[in-house]
């Protein structure tokens, strides 16, 4: 068992979809980016994504590239993003917290010391979006074998054919990305996303969590119908950026949590 275990299945008891928040880790600078944290269960978040800052953020669009430029402007590293996790435990042993970035700041860092680190700070899963399956010796399957979670992505263009390679050493829950192409690009549209979760679902019992194009209270809970769990990431992301307080960005996330949660 682990808490992201224990977190889902207490939600389905409940008979509750997830809200999975992500928020990047340095941003807008360290001491801000650890109280929004902080504040996110409080909100009704049930699953923190912490993003890595990274140089060169492919799979994202420009709200979390630009998130990422400002950690990084602000002495943004994996080092401090183990270290938000670290403080964040201090008052909250609970509330899971998924890495989710790139794994080149992870290979610089060596993994063996990586997943030490990791776990002592608290982290219970990994997303890491340039680590195909067939390169899972290099981290995933390390990583359960140190109780890491790793948590993989499926897309659109997951087939039937590909899929259960996708889903073989993963853990967690499965990530489905509603939409082809980057972070914050679109809408979703939850009528078409839930044929594909149910695909999905029977291939695997494990949760399936939907991000990518969520932006809204409405299209939240319009979400939450379709899956297991709503993923956002880019709104919350860009009222960061616009400069609201930090009582703001956690209104609007509970907002968000309010829609996931059918309230």
């Amino acid at each position: 068992m682990s808490r992201l275990t224990d977190r889902f299945d207490a939600l389905k008891a409940e008979n509750r979809a997830a809200f999975v928040a992500y928020v990047m880790a340095g941003d807008p600078d360290h001491d801000t980016a650890l109280e929004i944290v902080k504040g996110l269960p409080g909100a009704g978040v049930d699953v923190i994504e912490l993003g890595l800052p990274f140089t060169d953020p492919m799979a994202d669009g420009p709200a979390i590239q630009a998130a990422g430029q400002r950690s990084l402007a602000h002495g943004g590293s994996l080092a401090r993003t183990l270290e938000t996790a670290r403080a964040f435990r201090e008052t909250d042993d609970k509330t899971p917290i998924v890495l989710m970035g790139y794994y080149n700041p992870i290979y610089a860092r060596g993994v063996p010391r990586f997943l030490e680190e990791a776990l002592a700070a608290g982290v219970d899963g990994l997303i890491v979006v340039d680590l195909p399956p067939e390169e899972d010796e290099e981290l995933c399957i390390p990583a359960a074998r140190a109780g890491l979670h790793f948590i993989r992505l499926a897309t659109p263009t997951t087939d039937d054919k590909r899929l259960p390679k996708v889903l073989s050493n993963t853990s967690g829950f499965v990530y489905y990305v509603a939409i082809a192409g980057i972070t914050g690009a679109a809408e979703s549209n939850a009528a078409v996303v839930a044929p594909e979760v149910a695909r999905i679902k029977r291939h695997t019992d494990l949760p399936v969590c939907v991000g990518f194009g969520v932006k809204s209270p409405e299209g939240a809970r319009a979400m939450a119908r379709a899956a297991d769990g709503v993923v956002v990431g880019s709104a919350i992301v860009a009222r960061i950026a616009a400069g609201d307080s930090v009582p703001q960005v956690l209104d609007f996330v509970r907002s968000l949590a309010e829609g996931v949660h059918g309230r």
